[in-house]
């Protein structure tokens, strides 16, 4: 009967439309699945996360909250700080290997968890397949603090204090991060012996060395300064090649004798998910460099140790490819593994 009540221009109506409307459906999904399809014009259309890999109170989370209020104003959406510490960043840089490449997950990837940890261990990630560059943000020195009891104020007098204590205790912000290789690299270098003490950031390795729990910590300027500016912990020497203007009494390890190639700096950089369209890899760096170099955030970042160094995606890969044949050396000369 509801066959007979329906006339037939009126049924090919219905079916066209709903073939219509099965088309879009489709043409909707295959845009979700495939970011390249999707449109650009209109990002970002809500707010973004930045995964962190260290707790609140060291050198990286320090950048990120630097940094993350001017992205904010730039794109106009904001920017939220997602602080994932362990494993010396890495289980921050999976998370973002595995979020959907939509631009909307953010990293700050550090020399850690993209170069040393890959290095010494089997990860879930590959550092140059599973992310895209935006771009190097900063880059930053090591320094070598001790607790002012340890009888050692410099480099020639630790190396002492070393022989004469084997397996000396010393910090860093975890297992491959940038001041344990600081240290593989001194020892060798040294002929010395020390025993590391890996913690799950550098905030709560700073506290433990002004505390006396620790003797030597291999930490970031940045973090430290204050402390070493209170003569609550002794600046030994950085870990650059030359010696930083907010300390500028303080050698670099490079001065002394014997260790004149030594050399072991740190940074960071920004990455997203791999596959995320160019368009959006290009406005992220763009919003990035503008970021670093506002007078307000260099100034910061300068004042606190920390060298702005802005750069595009294929300049971050090529420096990452030689970040990584370097430090592969050191850890197979010091036999690093975790």
């Amino acid at each position: 009967m509801l066959k007979q009540l329906i006339s037939v221009p009126t049924l090919v109506a219905c079916m066209l439309f709903s073939t219509a409307n099965i088309q879009a459906a489709s043409s909707t999904a295959a845009s979700v699945n495939n970011p390249s399809t999707v449109t650009h014009e209109d990002y970002p259309n809500h707010s973004l996360r930045l995964i962190v890999g260290f707790p609140s109170g060291g050198a990286t989370d320090l950048v990120a909250r630097t940094i993350a209020p001017k992205l904010s104003e730039l794109l106009k959406q904001s920017v939220i700080i997602d602080n994932r510490p362990g494993a010396n960043g890495t289980l921050a840089a999976g998370l973002t290997a595995e979020a959907s490449p939509d631009g909307y997950t953010l990293h700050l990837a550090t020399l850690g968890a993209m170069v040393i940890s890959p290095t010494i261990t089997k990860l879930p990630y590959d550092p140059l397949k599973d992310f895209a560059p935006i771009g190097l943000a900063v880059r930053l020195q090591n320094i070598f603090v001790t607790h002012p009891r340890v009888a050692a104020h410099t480099i020639p007098e630790l190396i002492t204090l070393m022989r004469q204590t084997p397996n000396l205790n010393y910090a860093s912000s975890g297992l491959g991060s940038p001041g344990h290789l600081a240290g593989a690299l001194f020892q060798t270098m040294t002929k010395t012996e020390l025993n590391h003490i890996p913690y799950k950031g550098g905030g709560l390795a700073l506290a433990d060395l002004a505390g006396g729990q620790i003797p030597l910590f291999i930490a970031v300027i940045s973090t430290s300064l204050p402390l070493v500016k209170a003569g609550k912990v002794n600046a030994i020497a950085v870990t650059g090649p030359k010696r930083t203007p907010v300390l500028p009494e303080v050698p670099t390890v490079s001065e002394t004798n014997g260790l004149k190639q030594y050399e072991a700096s740190n940074w960071y950089g920004l990455v997203s998910s791999a596959n995320t369209p160019k368009p959006i890899i290009d406005r992220l760096q763009a919003s990035l460099q503008t970021v670093i170099y506002m007078p307000e955030v260099r100034d910061a970042l300068l004042a606190r140790g920390i060298d702005p160094a802005p750069s595009t995606p294929e300049e971050f890969v090529s420096y990452l490819k030689a970040e990584t044949n370097k430090w592969q050396k050191v850890v197979k000369f010091a036999n690093l593994k975790q």
